[in-house]
């Protein structure tokens, strides 16, 4: 089974875990957009740009937490890179 780190993430649910800006943790929403630095999500009808390296994420609420410093990067790069397991 391929790694949620190498799909596509646009229109999955994102789930903030942890961040360095408290008001964020918790918030979750839909992801309509993900360049190199941000993503892009919507939360109660609301637009919310997020800085990947300020944050730490689940995806689908699957468990995996993902830390966003670790993928800054393009999202065409992204889904072809290998990572390393913790």
């Amino acid at each position: 089974m391929m790694n949620i780190i190498n799909l596509p993430w646009i229109s999955r649910t994102l789930h903030i875990t942890n961040s360095s800006d408290p008001t964020l943790e918790g918030v979750s929403g839909l992801i309509l957009n993900e360049t190199k630095k941000t993503i892009l999500i919507e939360s109660k009808g609301k637009d919310l740009l997020l800085a990947k390296n300020t944050i730490h994420f689940t995806l689908d609420d699957d468990g995996y937490e993902i830390d966003g410093k670790l993928v800054s990067q393009r999202p065409e790069d992204r889904i072809n890179k290998k990572y390393r397991r913790n």
